[in-house]
């Protein structure tokens, strides 16, 4: 992401006819996972000049090598790949383009020769699709009830000081 608001912080705010909000917080969780995701892949564009040591080349601390940037990085392409091979290809191009590229919605439908709102509902099943395959739910599920449990099954005893 080029700046640091998120594409759906508008989004979140927006309410369907009905009045329910158009992303639920799964949505923007989901979305947020994948801009960092991206993020860390290195994928996203860079607007400004980096002063980080690993890319001017200047010596690094102990610890952490060009290697390790380099095997983080690789292992969130991988993870992009196989998110872009999981969720059909309209919903991955619409989600790369606005979470990972900063792209608008009237853009990614100018480009795409869409109709007007296509690009928000396509954005929305991408992030349903995309929610469910990390595990998350618009609801929070359960037991009914859990017992509570402590981990001192008696509380200690006041200590009492003789004297006082």
């Amino acid at each position: 992401m080029p700046t640091d608001e998120s594409p759906m912080t508008p989004l979140a705010g927006t309410r369907d006819s009905d009045g329910t909000s158009f992303l639920q917080p799964h949505h923007v969780l989901a979305a947020s996972r994948l801009e960092r995701l991206i993020r860390k892949a290195q994928l996203a564009p860079r607007l400004t000049m980096s002063y980080d040591p690993g890319r001017t080349g200047e010596h690094r601390q102990a610890g952490s090598s060009a290697a390790d940037i380099a095997d983080s990085a690789s292992h969130a392409r991988q993870m992009l790949n196989q998110l872009a091979l999981a969720l059909p290809d309209d919903c991955w191009n619409v989600l790369f383009d606005v979470c990972g590229l900063g792209k608008g919605l009237q853009l990614v439908e100018t480009e795409r020769r869409w109709p007007r709102r296509s690009a928000k509902l396509v954005l929305r099943i991408g992030l349903s699709q995309l929610a469910a395959h990390w595990g998350l739910m618009p609801q929070a599920q359960g037991a009914e009830q859990g017992t509570v449990r402590g981990w001192r099954s008696q509380r200690l005893p006041i200590i009492s000081y003789a004297g006082s």
